[in-house]
């Protein structure tokens, strides 16, 4: 699988460490950045993670700021992209299962390394199950493509 990989200042760290586990499990990866702990803002690496995600350069995007929340939003402004901020493995499960979340967002301050690495396992390793929430995330797809009609 190919992810892509983003951060801000606050996220680096975990980003980094997420980057190289998941490049020992065999996983391609891209690193938009950012590559230091200089401050800089989360939106243009939620939405430059999203889009690389969005052209079909990458099958998953996982981002880190300091709550997963800032850089999530980010991430949902791109059409295409359901972005999920997990900060344990069941909710990181079911959005795969149940709403083919394609992008997970981490909070650096919220979960350490361990735990990250862990529900990134799950939002790797689940499939998303379809039939009836099909219906759900057609209805997504449909109100990003109406967006701004």
């Amino acid at each position: 699988m190919k992810i892509v990989f983003g951060a801000d200042h606050a996220g680096v760290e975990l980003k980094d460490f997420l980057r190289e586990y998941a490049q020992q499990l065999g996983h391609e990866v891209i690193d938009i950045g950012t590559h230091d702990d200089q401050s800089v803002h989360y939106p243009l690496f939620g939405r430059q993670a999203a889009e690389v995600l969005a052209a079909g350069e990458a099958d998953r995007a996982v981002i880190v700021c300091g709550t997963g929340v800032g850089i999530s939003l980010a991430a949902n402004s791109v059409p295409g992209v359901r972005c999920v901020v997990c900060s344990e493995p069941f909710t990181a499960q079911l959005s795969r299962q149940h709403n083919d979340a394609n992008a997970l967002a981490l909070g650096a301050r919220v979960v350490g390394p361990g735990l990250a690495a862990m529900i990134m396992d799950s939002f790797l390793s689940t499939e998303f199950e379809g039939g009836r929430h099909q219906i759900r995330v057609d209805m997504l797809i449909e109100y990003d493509n109406t967006c701004g009609q």
